[in-house]
């Protein structure tokens, strides 16, 4: 199992990628970028930011109001909240917008870093981020909601291109990837790897095909559908874009998942 993250491409070979970091930290997990995607435009996702140590992306997060950021626990456990910063309202991870301190990070009690089960933190933000013409809040997908199979949503981040792949895009990508139903998501991985979970914490979603996907440097990003609702955290996969192997994200709808959220805001 792999988080589409950075935190440790350099230390990793599993195939399962974390959707996270991508600066080499952690053993035992690697990170990955969106496939087979395009360039986002201003206001495809006002509410996204990049996760950043000395000035370096590693993971992705969602504003949730002006002093809070959602993103995965595996995420939120890389490093002490005094090292990171979060940059806002900018397409480019490495410059405009707004880049301001974190000030404290909380990770959900019932996270696994094993498993990647309840795969969720909060930052709480040193200044508030006020809303403005490029930068909003995202809305949360209500407790008990769970993505339809077949529905399409909208994924997005500064992660690599290529599953293994050693560059970033400076601006931010996204594709688009129908919900695969719980059952097949498990069933598949099941076959890669019998200590594979799919837990109703999390969902998952991609093209049988394979093709598109979250990759590295994409973990904790958002998830949204339609409407642009946040209804996951890119969390892990193996590879990415592989065939009969789906991304598979933190669902925010998950009645634990969502109290810890909102207890925290």
């Amino acid at each position: 199992m792999a988080i589409k993250s950075l935190l440790t491409a350099a230390l990793v070979a599993p195939a399962v990628v974390f959707g996270a970091a991508i600066p080499p930290t952690e053993a035992g997990t690697s990170s990955i970028n969106i496939v087979g995607g395009d360039a986002a435009s201003a206001g495809d996702f006002p509410f996204i930011v990049s996760l950043q140590v000395s000035g370096s992306h590693f993971c992705g997060g969602s504003l949730l109001n002006a002093n809070t950021v959602v993103t995965a626990g595996h995420c939120g456990v890389a490093y002490a909240a005094s090292r990171v910063t979060v940059r806002a309202g900018s397409l480019n991870k490495n410059s405009g917008g707004t880049v301001v301190s974190v000030s404290s990070i909380k990770t959900y009690s019932g996270f696994n870093s094993g498993t990647l089960d309840g795969d969720v933190a909060i930052l709480k933000l040193a200044t508030s981020i006020p809303t403005s013409s490029t930068i909003g809040y995202a809305t949360l997908a209500a407790s008990g909601s769970d993505p339809a199979s077949g529905a399409t949503l909208s994924v997005a981040g500064w992660g690599t291109t290529s599953a293994g792949g050693s560059s970033l895009p400076a601006a931010l990508r996204k594709v688009s990837v129908p919900v695969v139903a719980r059952s097949t998501c498990a069933s598949q991985y099941k076959v890669i790897n019998q200590r594979y979970s799919i837990t109703t914490n999390m969902f998952c979603a991609g093209l049988a095909a394979g093709g598109k996907d979250s990759c590295q440097g994409d973990s904790g990003g958002p998830i949204v559908d339609s409407s642009k609702t946040l209804v996951g955290l890119v969390s892990w996969g193996e590879g990415c874009a592989e065939p009969n192997t789906p991304g598979v994200y933190t669902r925010v709808g998950s009645s634990v998942i969502g109290s810890f959220i909102s207890a925290n805001l």
